[in-house]
Parts: structure tokens; C-alpha cells; sequence
């Protein structure tokens, strides 16, 4: 457990692992990540909220269990409050790509990302890899900061946007 303070009082929040019935709020997270940070994320809101509930609950549940692909939330109770995604990469067996990584606005500055990454990176270490991986949008200073706060190391690696050609991505690496 996590205990946070934000001015106003001790909250808590359980960094885990989600579940299947954690869908109809995995999907209220995501619409809610996609409206705050747009270009972070690889679909828009448009197409997140056309996705019919059964597919949410599909994707939640793939990645509730096996050593693959994992997803973690900050749950306070009640509606999500973070979120961090880990994948084996495709092409380097003992890489996690750390991905899909927000912190609702009033969480943010409690310590939840260092929480989340920490859920993911021990998960990378039981499944034998240990190296983490991201790429964040070039010029997302924020992102860029708080990654190298939690030991990321910029590679000097620059990759196309996937979905917007005109922005750049930089790889950041650490150990899980």
C-alpha cells in the first residue's frame, strides 16, 4: 500500500495488479488519460469511447495474468488514479517496454509513479527480465524529469511517433 499526502489529509492507494472486474473502470481511466495527455497515448479519445465494454473487458483480462504483457493501477477505492503497462519486448528477451504510464492530476507529486513503475519492475524481475525501457514524446519535459528521478537513463536513441509524424520519441532505460 501506498499512503500519500496531498495537503488535505493521509489518502491511500493499492499499487496492484488489474483484475477483470476492473474494466468498467480501466475504461473510465483511459478515457480520462486520453483527454488529459493526448499525444501520449496511441489511439484518441474517439475510438477509445467507441470500444464496446466486452472489448475492455477482453484487453483486462489478458492482461490481469501472465508473464507477457501486465498492467497496474493506483486504486484508492472507488475510480482508478494511476495506471503503468509493462510488455516483453518483441526483439530483446530481457527488456520490459514500460508503457500507457499516467497519474490522474490530483495524485500527481505523491509518489504513485515511482509506485506504479515499481509494480511493473518487479513483475519484469519475476518473469527474468531486467531491464525497463520507454520512449517518451521529445520535448515532454514533465515526463522527462520525473523518469530520470526514478533512474532512467536517456540512450540517445530517437524513434518516429507512431502515430504523428512530425514528433520525435527518446528511449530511456534503467534496471528493473
Amino acid at each position: 500500500m501506498t499512503i500519500v499526502t496531498d495537503g488535505t489529509g493521509v489518502r491511500r492507494a493499492v499499487i496492484r495488479r488489474v483484475e477483470p472486474a476492473d474494466a468498467a473502470r480501466m475504461r473510465a481511466l483511459r478515457l480520462e488519460m486520453l483527454a488529459d495527455a493526448p499525444l501520449a497515448f496511441l489511439e484518441t479519445i474517439a475510438e477509445a469511447a467507441a470500444r464496446p465494454h466486452a472489448e475492455y473487458a477482453a484487453r483486462v483480462a489478458r492482461v490481469s495474468a501472465g508473464p507477457d504483457t501486465a498492467q497496474f493501477v493506483a486504486d484508492p477505492g472507488g475510480r482508478l488514479v494511476g495506471h503503468a503497462g509493462g510488455m516483453a519486448h518483441p526483439a530483446e528477451p530481457g527488456v520490459t517496454v514500460l508503457y500507457a504510464v499516467y497519474i490522474t492530476p490530483s495524485w500527481r507529486g505523491t509518489g504513485l509513479l515511482a509506485d506504479l513503475v515499481g509494480g511493473v519492475a518487479g513483475w519484469s524481475r519475476a518473469c527474468g527480465r531486467k531491464e525497463l525501457m520507454l520512449e517518451v514524446v521529445v520535448g515532454n519535459d514533465r515526463a522527462y524529469r520525473a523518469y530520470r528521478r526514478l533512474g532512467f537513463v536517456d540512450t540517445g536513441v530517437r524513434v518516429p511517433h507512431p502515430n504523428i509524424p512530425t514528433l520525435r520519441e527518446l528511449q530511456m532505460r534503467r534496471a528493473a
